[in-house]
């Protein structure tokens, strides 16, 4: 029988995908730096863990823009928006890649991150709203597998590409691709009508409920966990597993196939077990990260546990996302901007964490960091698992009709 969102259980609509597309992009970009580290130091005359603070500015302003965004894009089409955000985005990538001043190239990925806020925080609204509640979180494990396959993908092609033509050279694929992904989201996301019943007033007061704040508390920490080591696994790898550099873009490939496989998982079983599932993940995490600073100095081990972060780390992802957004309510298009922000704040704060830690302890630094917060994720999770998952969901058809079904939807069941 067709769900609210007139597709069938388990089937998901090909708007899921487009959009999914356009987080690839997005993905790529926030962590191809990662692995252009070296490049972008000697380039730019900074230190690599000065370099390293490109990522950073993404992520503060993915924190700052995600909200803001979806505040002042609200009674903004939503086809309207996309188009703008990643027009913005291909904007900044030029900037970017023009620039000579370090100043100027980290202004350009903060105002490159405001567009992704946009993009995301939208299209995670679109998406569940297309899918219905029977298949939001596998909605939103769809569009974040998008993110994930940029590890698997586009970060590694990114960093080769940047081992011959220099790292201004995926910048400015990035910026064509996002033109073009913006003519195509244009083309197959369907117009929308301005909906004047949607109120700022109603997305801030939304906010109240406690547990959208410890979904979002849970998001936050097991990005910043796994991220505060992705961030600096280049020296992890040259420095101390002996990799070289040619090598580390297929050792990132392992990082991002890990992470499209721990995508789908918690798609596949945040669904019927979002506790057990987050619980589970976020323990692997936190014992692989520390494992990791014991184990890495052998090539074959480093890799592994690469691999098994991100496995671990990516599927709570998913699960918390969907539930923060659940939680919200009346408040989908801001929740989903504040999960944004949730996990770029885990990436900005374990990043520089990290780029400290890089400095002080050695490559080892980053994975204490990152095993110390993502131990810290299983509190808000156990509060969570306490409380129950189990509300009423709230439905926000393509056409901008508001309906509400009461009691515990079959896609959404608590533990």
């Amino acid at each position: 029988m067709p769900s609210a969102s007139g597709t069938t259980p388990g089937k998901l609509p090909f708007v899921v995908w487009v959009l999914a597309a356009g987080t690839f992009l997005m993905g790529t970009t926030e962590f191809v730096v990662a692995g252009l580290l070296p490049e972008l130091s000697g380039d730019l005359d900074v230190s690599v863990s000065d370099a390293g603070l490109l990522i950073t500015a993404f992520a503060i302003g993915m924190i700052v823009g995600s909200p803001a965004m979806a505040l002042a894009t609200l009674r903004m089409p939503r086809r309207r928006t996309l188009i703008l955000a990643l027009t913005v985005f291909s904007v900044g990538h030029v900037v970017a890649a023009l620039s000579t001043s370090f100043t100027l190239a980290l202004a350009a990925r903060a105002v490159t991150a405001l567009a992704t806020g946009a993009f995301w925080s939208v299209g995670g609204v679109v998406a569940t709203t297309a899918a219905g509640p029977r298949n939001a979180t596998r909605a939103i494990g769809v569009m974040i597998g998008g993110l994930t396959l940029a590890n698997v993908v586009g970060v590694p092609l990114g960093s080769l590409v940047g081992q011959f033509s220099g790292w201004r050279g995926p910048f400015w694929a990035l910026a064509l691709l996002s033109g073009l992904a913006a003519v195509f989201i244009g083309r197959f996301i369907p117009a929308t009508e301005r909906r004047p019943e949607v109120s700022v007033r109603a997305e801030v007061r939304a906010l109240r409920q406690g547990r959208l704040w410890l979904a979002l508390a849970a998001a936050m920490l097991i990005m910043g966990g796994v991220l505060a080591t992705y961030s600096y696994i280049t020296p992890l790898l040259t420095d101390r597993a002996g990799i070289p550099e040619s090598v580390v873009p297929l050792v990132l490939v392992a990082f991002g196939a890990g992470a499209l496989g721990g995508t789908a998982t918690g798609g596949r079983l945040g669904d019927r077990h979002p506790m057990a599932t987050t619980l589970t993940a976020a323990t692997a995490t936190t014992l692989v990260l520390l494992l990791l600073v014991p184990l890495s100095a052998g090539p074959v081990t480093a890799v592994a546990l690469v691999f098994l972060m991100a496995l671990a780390g990516f599927t709570v992802n998913p699960v918390v996302t969907a539930l923060a957004m659940r939680f919200a309510g009346d408040a989908p298009t801001l929740a989903s901007a504040l999960t944004t922000s949730a996990f770029n704040v885990g990436v900005a704060a374990g990043s520089a964490l990290a780029g400290t830690a890089l400095d002080s302890v050695g490559p080892t630094g980053p994975p204490l960091v990152g095993a110390a917060v993502a131990a810290l994720t299983l509190l808000p999770l156990i509060a969570l698992a306490v409380r129950g998952t189990s509300t009423s969901s709230r439905i926000v058809s393509e056409r901008g009709a508001l309906t509400r079904t009461r009691g515990k939807a079959p896609a959404w069941t608590s533990e």
